[in-house]
């Protein structure tokens, strides 16, 4: 049975700052920027002014598409091309991937395979898989070293399974999961990549 790399799996995270900042980044970069609203010059309308500018003793106004009026434009509104991604470095993200690790192993949530699984492409063999590490009923983080058609579609339809591979490991991943499994194959890779310059 492979044994964890202690530079990995057994950190002793004092703070989780940089985890959080990990966390957040992951999900800023995840995020798109879709929504978009109108300006006054693109809303339908509000050619013709809505009074003359002098003698009523109200407000002069050109356009009813003002954004103080109803139906009117919007003001500093969201235009569709915001960008919300937040940088960090690489690594300060591996050792957040690190700090991530070793508190799920702190937490027991790691667990290393005795051999490597075999699948065949059918989803009963990855469901055997989990029944055997009682892992049936819990959010599993599965970690292979390459993702072969087989694995896929071994584990595609296993809604409680996310498979990823080792080197697109990321800290959002790990701390959802209730469980990580790895092979020994993953886990060497883990630590190549982690502990490389690549």
């Amino acid at each position: 049975m492979a044994t964890l790399d202690k530079d990995i799996f057994g950190l002793s995270v004092e703070n989780h700052e940089l985890v959080k900042l990990a966390y957040d980044a992951y999900l800023a970069n995840s995020r798109s920027s879709h929504a978009k609203t109108l300006k006054r010059g693109e809303v339908r309308g509000g050619g013709k002014k809505p009074w003359k500018q002098k003698g009523t003793g109200r407000a002069r106004f050109g356009s009813t598409r003002n954004p103080i009026w109803r139906h009117g434009g919007v003001a500093f509104g969201r235009t569709g091309e915001e960008n919300f991604t937040k940088k960090i470095s690489r690594q300060a993200k591996r050792q957040a991937i690190c700090q991530a690790l070793s508190m799920k192993n702190a937490d027991k949530a790691v667990v290393v395979l005795d051999a490597e699984p075999k699948f065949a492409g059918k989803t009963k063999d990855a469901s055997k898989l989990l029944d055997s590490l009682k892992l049936k009923d819990k959010n599993v983080l599965m970690v292979v070293a390459e993702k072969t058609p087989e694995v896929l579609r071994s584990t595609n339809n296993i809604s409680n399974l996310k498979l990823v591979r080792a080197t697109y490991l990321n800290v959002f991943d790990i701390m959802n999961a209730d469980a990580i499994v790895f092979s020994e194959s993953s886990l060497k890779a883990v630590s190549e990549w982690l502990k490389g310059d690549k």
